[in-house]
């Protein structure tokens, strides 16, 4: 399945180390970078589903360090070549990679791991009210299955 305009997958290095492991989520100098406006963490039970989201400014990227994950993004922008499409992806540590999702792009992510499931966001501004929007999971049509 193709990628959303706009969307990237990039592969991250895990760094093993006996006494604990290091594990990169993005640096100023990759391309994915745009500006810094703060870093959250958000946890997800097995089989929960948060979404749907959409931000008119924020770039988000997307890290799951602990656990498992699969995210479901929704481009309903009208002139975008993938419009009314939808992408999915699973991220856990065995598949570490990050998750850049532009504005205007629809996401909802559930939990797959049984135990404690983690997303790290790194977000290009500040979380601002006015600029997100909600919908109920059900207002976009997609069959959500473990």
């Amino acid at each position: 399945m193709d990628l959303l305009e706009g969307v990237n997958l990039t592969p991250l290095k895990i760094i093993n180390n006996d006494k604990g492991d290091i594990m990169h989520a993005l640096k100023s100098s990759e391309p994915d970078f745009h500006g810094f406006g703060e870093a959250y963490f958000s946890t997800i039970n097995f089989g929960e589903i948060k979404g749907w989201k959409m931000h008119h400014a924020m770039i988000m990227n997307i890290v799951v360090p602990v656990g498992s994950i699969r995210f479901v993004l929704f481009d309903e922008r009208p002139e975008s070549k993938s419009k009314d499409k939808f992408w999915q992806t699973v991220i856990n540590a065995h598949d570490y990679k990050r998750l850049t999702v532009p504005p205007l792009i629809w996401m909802a992510f559930q939990g797959l791991g049984n135990k404690f499931n983690l997303v790290l966001n790194i977000a290009s501004i500040q979380h601002d009210p006015k600029e997100v929007e909600n919908r109920n999971i059900e207002e976009i049509n997609f069959k959500w299955d473990l």
